[in-house]
């Protein structure tokens, strides 16, 4: 099992989300966040808006995986959220030790979905 980390443009979420459907991947939380990377500081310009400063807005998806389901959530999200462009976002790939379903009480991979 692992844990996917996902940090990406605002602008690519529906984007990544449906790119996540399609390779059956439904099940996936989503945050607004701030942050800085390398582009520290450079102004952007999201939705016509002109944004500076030293935090810009990203959006988190964290999604809990099995085995077989890790390249294809990599290839989804990697290929929806691409522009080229500094600060199209990263992605972390974690060990997950444990998932439990607090409804049913199931454990592991089962418990994911």
């Amino acid at each position: 099992m692992k844990y996917i980390i996902a940090i990406i443009q605002p602008h690519k979420l529906d984007e990544v989300m449906a790119a996540l459907e399609k390779v059956e991947i439904p099940l996936v939380t989503v945050s607004n966040v701030l942050g800085r990377g390398r582009q520290k500081g450079v102004t952007e310009v999201y939705r016509g808006a002109k944004e500076a400063g030293s935090l810009l807005k990203k959006v988190k998806l964290e999604i809990a995986v099995n085995e077989d389901y890790v390249a294809p959530a990599l290839a989804a999200i990697t290929d929806s959220a691409h522009t080229g462009e500094v600060g199209d976002g990263k992605i972390f790939i974690l060990d997950l030790y444990e998932v439990l379903r607090i409804r049913t009480g199931e454990r592991g991979g089962v418990a994911i979905g």
